[in-house]
This record gives structure tokens, C-alpha cells and sequence, in this order.
């Protein structure tokens, strides 16, 4: 079976780093990709995809994405679950990214396209 992503798309929100109780640095972002109009479909609609960057890639994705940032990215679809507060089960679906791409210029950066890729153990 394949299960392969690959999306092209602009982070929702400046990426927020956190720390897993072992101490591995987590960032889950959200990955805004437009629709090609089909049909009845409206050119402007968009499709709102949840990502999430595990080690050395999401310190960096906190440390040089920002809210509107380009990013290019490639991974596998996740789901998994779990009861919330009322007691229901939650069903959740993403991205879990195996490699980001940034590919915006941002002010702090003079390159156009840099590639993170780290390699880690697990």
C-alpha cells in the first residue's frame, strides 16, 4: 500500500513550537491549499490541511515560517483518535510530515528556496 502526501500550500498561522514530555520539539500547523474550479465548484475555495513536523524540522519551521509562508511538503495521512472532555471521540486526520520545503522569501532569509531535510533516528 502507498500512503504518500504532497502539498503546496500557505501556513494559516505562525507555527508554535511545544516540547513533548521526553522533550522533542513538535509543531503543528495548518497548510491552506486552493481548489482548481471543476464543475460547480467556486475557483476561490480552499481546503485547510492539518500537518505535523516532528525534531529538528519543526525548530526550524518555528524558527523561519511565519503566518502566509509558501511551503512545500511531503509525508504520509494519519488518523487517529481520542475522548475529549464531554466524553465524546474525536476522529482526527493529518499530515505527519516527513520532509518541508520553505519555499517564500521571508525578511529575515535571503534565499528563495531552502530545503530541510533531517534524518532521524527513531
Amino acid at each position: 500500500m502507498i500512503n504518500q502526501v504532497t502539498l503546496v500550500g500557505r501556513l494559516t498561522e505562525d507555527p508554535e513550537m511545544r516540547f513533548t514530555s521526553e522533550e522533542k520539539a513538535v509543531v503543528n500547523v495548518t497548510v491552506a491549499l486552493n481548489r482548481f474550479g471543476r464543475g460547480s465548484r467556486l475557483d476561490n475555495e480552499a481546503d485547510f490541511i492539518p500537518c505535523v513536523i516532528w525534531g529538528k524540522q519543526a525548530e526550524n519551521t518555528a524558527e523561519y515560517c511565519r503566518k502566509g509562508t509558501l511551503v512545500g511538503i511531503n509525508g504520509e495521512l494519519q488518523t487517529r483518535n481520542y475522548v475529549n472532555r464531554e466524553e465524546k471521540k474525536v476522529y482526527v486526520t493529518e499530515v505527519l510530515v516527513d520532509k518541508i520545503r520553505f519555499l517564500s522569501k521571508n525578511k529575515e532569509q535571503k534565499v528563495d528556496d531552502i530545503e530541510v531535510v533531517v534524518e532521524e533516528s527513531n
